[in-house]
């Protein structure tokens, strides 16, 4: 009898894969004086800076897809004003 109960087609099976990573990006935009570095950067391309304007005046960033952001906080990273940050769920 063989040692393990397991047929050929479960040894071959390939490792389950981990789940993908999501985040969330979350923004202040009344910080926001529009520099756009978190747009630049952003490795989702998932950012863009708003037709809209902030009681100062400037085009704050706005998220395309919540689903495709991955939670590195780079915006974060680079934003001076600390309007903008990413984190993973």
């Amino acid at each position: 009898m063989a040692e393990s109960d397991k047929g050929p087609a479960e040894e071959n099976a390939a490792p389950a894969k981990e789940p993908k990573r999501t985040g969330l990006t979350l923004i202040n935009a009344e910080r926001c004086k529009g520099c756009g570095f978190c747009v630049e950067f952003c490795p989702s391309h998932n950012l863009t800076l708003s037709k809209k304007f902030n009681a100062k005046g400037y085009h704050y960033p706005e998220v395309h897809e919540q689903g495709l952001c991955k939670g590195c906080d780079l915006c974060g990273m680079l934003c001076p004003d600390f309007a903008i940050y990413g984190t993973r769920k």
